[in-house]
């Protein structure tokens, strides 16, 4: 039986907590992923010789080779995995089954009230974990908005961002002066892409930067109902309006990339990984905070009450959560490892890539996606797909 995320209140508190979280710290000892350099051997104590299976709902660019055949030849553990695009896939497949046949998950960070209203996930025994070699910021990350009924439903994977990527043969962007308004500028016209929701809080970031719609930084838009209508009418009205300014709207980072070398697109607000990824491949792309700053997320893991392989699934997050295994994530999907001592094996020009997509204050101007409650997500969805349909 399909169970129903109903809206409640349970938002405010986290939303309150979370509220600490956009911090430089965070970010400081957490390098972008690039090419990396060839690992030393790494222990995974405790391992399995041919010890069963384990399911995974996992996003698709988030778990690259060779993370899962390593993770099978050291412990004899074969991994399923069922991948998905967005969050909201993610949920309904967890809706349908009531998360029947996957033991883990991958929320990102800022769902945790939806997920918590779920009610599919089940407490991690922490004991057999070994949260210590989590980064404690990004450990925060999860037990800050994570923790409920006195236990943890969330663990970290992997950090990422969404900002300004474009076409450097194609056009010429500076740190000072880029701007999530960078991409209504009129020379953008037909060659712009982005997520339908991203586009609209783009708008209203730089709306705030600018006084010309006073948010808080967007953070009013998650007090209530009718303070996120106040506030997110004139951002559709100008998006619908300016609809010409779309080339594409992307769903996942394969089309994100496609955007950028096959379909004509210039400029776009996306994930950090698919741009850094085509420009670690040398391809001519460039990925770059605005001065309303990125906009900044954690994906992790989460057990399901249903998971029918939980040794596995230990046994699965704390290899995730070496040094090495975790550079090796941020290596192929070219977005952020979240564990201490992840940097020494990423290349120089990984930490190049970093240094340029967060360049002056960058650092110290991220904005965190606080908490979503259930009322807001449907609401954004429903403006999203206005925007989209228009």
């Amino acid at each position: 039986m399909t169970k129903k995320i109903e809206t409640t209140n349970s938002s405010i508190e986290t939303l309150l907590a979370a509220r600490s979280f956009t911090r430089r710290v965070l970010f400081k000892g957490a390098l972008a992923a690039g090419a990396m350099t060839a690992a030393g051997p790494y222990l995974v104590r405790d391992a399995f010789s041919s010890s069963g299976e384990l399911n995974l709902l996992n996003w698709a660019d988030e778990l690259p080779d060779p993370v899962i055949p390593e993770f099978t030849k050291k412990t004899g553990i074969k991994v399923n995995s069922t991948p998905f695009s967005q969050n909201e896939e993610q949920i309904n497949k967890l809706q349908a089954t009531e998360g029947e046949g996957f033991d883990l998950c991958a929320p990102t960070r800022d769902r945790a009230p939806q997920f918590k209203e779920l009610d599919v996930l089940a407490p991690y025994d922490l004991s057999k974990l070994k949260l210590d070699q989590v980064l404690p910021a990004m450990m925060e990350g999860s037990t800050s908005v994570w923790t409920w009924d006195g236990g943890l439903y969330h663990v970290p994977h992997c950090w990422g961002s969404e900002a300004i990527a474009w076409r450097t043969d194609l056009a010429d962007l500076k740190y000072d002066t880029l701007s999530y308004g960078t991409l209504w500028a009129p020379e953008f016209k037909g060659k712009m892409q982005g997520r339908p929701h991203s586009l609209l809080l783009g708008i209203g970031l730089w709306w705030d930067k600018t006084g010309k719609l006073p948010s808080n930084r967007m953070l009013d838009a998650f007090k209530d109902e009718a303070t996120m209508k106040k506030i997110y009418d004139p951002i559709l009205e100008f998006a619908v309006a300016n609809k010409a300014q779309v080339k594409q709207f992307w769903d996942s980072a394969d089309n994100t990339k496609s955007g950028f070398m096959e379909n004509g697109c210039v400029i776009g607000q996306t994930w950090d990984g698919p741009a850094l990824s085509l420009k670690k491949d040398g391809k001519p792309v460039a990925y770059m905070a605005p001065q309303e700053g990125a906009i900044t997320w954690i994906d992790g893991w989460s057990m399901t009450r249903a998971a029918a392989n939980t040794a596995q699934a230990y046994e699965f997050i704390n290899f995730i959560h070496t040094p090495e295994v975790s550079a090796m994530v941020a290596n192929g999907s070219g977005y952020n490892p979240v564990v201490k001592g992840a940097d020494k094996f990423l290349s120089e020009v990984a930490k190049k890539n970093f240094a340029e997509a967060y360049p002056g204050n960058a650092l110290d101007n991220l904005w965190s996606r606080p908490p979503e409650p259930s009322w807001y997500a449907e609401l954004r969805n429903q403006y999203a797909e206005k925007f989209k349909a228009a």
